[in-house]
């Protein structure tokens, strides 16, 4: 490739576009990075400060299987990087119990009856199992029976996803809870009963993490790019793409109420799919746009509390599953590093709530959210309206991609037409549409990078899955 074809845009600095940044920089060539967000790089791994006191946008875990990653990693943290148990507890009930399920727990806290009925409805689905299993209520009854599936799966992802169940891929169980069902939490109780580690990635004992936070690590990432040649210019909203015989050959963003206008050789897109398809110009077909108006991203709200006791519990987090209670999960992120919090009698939780954009949870004033914030924290029993002295309240658009039912045809209907533009690569959890875990990400990031400096799309970055593998059977025998 010659020299005048390495100027390269890339859209986003989250995981996946600071991912991609520095490797092209490795690799010789010009980066400018546009991001919308004017303050935090990291995207949704971003650490926010409040104060002295920093908080992430959910709880992030650093662990792969995949070597190159974990390398990575440890290239920017070295001894930076903290080793934090997983503990993890559900809330339902009023009842605390340990993540993953274990059996014996469930009849002591519930009673035999209820470990009865667990029992009996799974032998019945065995025998007579849902069909067609083609959404991830029917995978979940087959799974664990309907007195296990709906308390604790079902009606908590409805929550999380703010649709039936009935209404979601299959694809979510695949990536997201790969591994899991009743007899694998037996065996693995088993297996921790003789010091053997688990074997399943949803129940992994312990992980890495920054000692400041995630956005530690994308703050240090961003700062080699910069002293490195690379340009990261915060605030910019990209609002279009310029396309011309099948290439794109400017984009423009706004910035501070003006439009600025960029040009590149390569234009590298980390932005949300759907707004992808809906910002080229002239426009794609009107199937291609009634695509993205079908795929939908869940939005996210964070309420962080300051609370004034130096341990409230042992948890990294919890999923709150009992009735009346909004958020999806809370964070302790004293137990994921002390160094988020200054000092050494209080600590520091963070509420996460999901919605949609523009809906009545959304629109609430932040002095509204913190004091539904500070209801639900005391729902759980950890402290007294007294213990809390402070709190900040985060919104994000396009956290979560849903995999509703038919969205891969969405997204197909869409590959078709941005696919030939030759110099446009979408990658990254928003960019592909794609429920990935950082490290998933970090490796579409990997992948569309040697597409580029190969100058042809060897690797199809839709195809990363949950494991951080690649399949792709074309392309068996590629192995860097």
């Amino acid at each position: 490739m010659t020299e005048n074809k390495k100027n390269v845009i890339i859209i986003g600095a989250g995981p996946a576009g600071l991912t991609a940044g520095l490797e092209l920089i490795r690799a010789g060539y010009q980066v400018t990075i546009l991001e919308k967000d004017p303050r935090y790089v990291g995207g949704i791994s971003r650490t926010v400060q409040y104060k002295d006191y920093r908080f992430d946008i959910g709880g992030h875990r650093f662990f792969s299987k995949n070597d190159e990653i974990v390398y990575w990693w440890y290239q920017i943290m070295g001894d930076d990087f903290l080793k934090r148990p997983r503990v993890s507890r559900w809330l339902y009930q009023g009842k605390f119990f340990n993540y993953p399920i274990q059996i014996g727990e469930i009849i002591q806290k519930f009673g035999f009856g209820f470990a009865f009925r667990i029992g009996i409805s799974l032998i019945y689905r065995q025998l007579f199992p849902v069909k067609p299993v083609d959404n991830l209520e029917a995978w979940f009854i087959n799974q664990f029976g309907d007195a296990l599936a709906q308390p604790f799966f079902i009606q908590y992802n409805q929550k999380l996803w703010g649709i039936p169940c009935s209404q979601l891929s299959l694809d979510f169980a695949s990536q997201r809870i790969k591994g899991v069902s009743v007899w694998n939490t037996l065996t693995d109780s088993v297996r921790k009963m003789f010091g053997k580690k688990t074997e399943v990635k949803s129940f992994i004992d312990e992980f890495n993490y920054p000692k400041q936070g995630p956005g530690e690590l994308w703050e240090r990432v961003a700062g080699i790019i910069q002293a490195q040649g690379g340009k990261i210019l915060m605030g910019r909203d990209v609002s279009r793409l310029h396309l011309e015989e099948g290439r794109i050959v400017a984009c423009e963003a706004e910035h501070d109420g003006k439009t600025e206008r960029y040009q590149a050789d390569w234009f590298l897109s980390t932005m949300p799919y759907n707004q992808l398809a809906k910002i080229i110009r002239p426009k794609l077909s009107e199937s291609v746009l009634i695509a993205a108006d079908q795929l939908k991203y869940r939005d996210f709200v964070t309420v962080a509390l300051v609370i004034d006791k130096p341990f409230i519990s042992k948890d990294t987090w919890v999923y709150t599953h009992d009735e009346g209670l909004k958020p999806i999960r809370f964070q302790n992120f004293r137990n994921w590093s002390p160094y988020m919090v200054p000092n050494d009698h209080q600590t520091v939780i963070g509420l996460e709530y999901t919605c949609t954009f523009a809906d009545e949870f959304w629109s609430m004033s932040d002095e509204d959210l913190l004091e539904q914030g500070i209801q639900d924290f005391l729902h759980l029993g950890f402290a007294q309206r007294e213990d809390i002295s402070d709190g900040a309240v985060v919104k994000l658009r396009n956290v979560y991609p849903v995999y509703q039912v038919g969205y891969q045809d969405h997204v197909q209907t869409i590959r078709q037409e941005i696919d030939p533009i030759s110099n446009l690569l979408p990658f990254g959890r928003g960019g592909i549409h794609r429920y990935n875990n950082t490290d998933h990400s970090m490796m579409t990031a990997m992948l569309t990078v040697k597409n580029l400096v190969a100058g042809e799309r060897l690797y199809d970055v839709f195809q990363v899955n949950q494991d951080a593998a690649y399949h792709e059977e074309d392309q068996a025998a590629l192995t860097d």
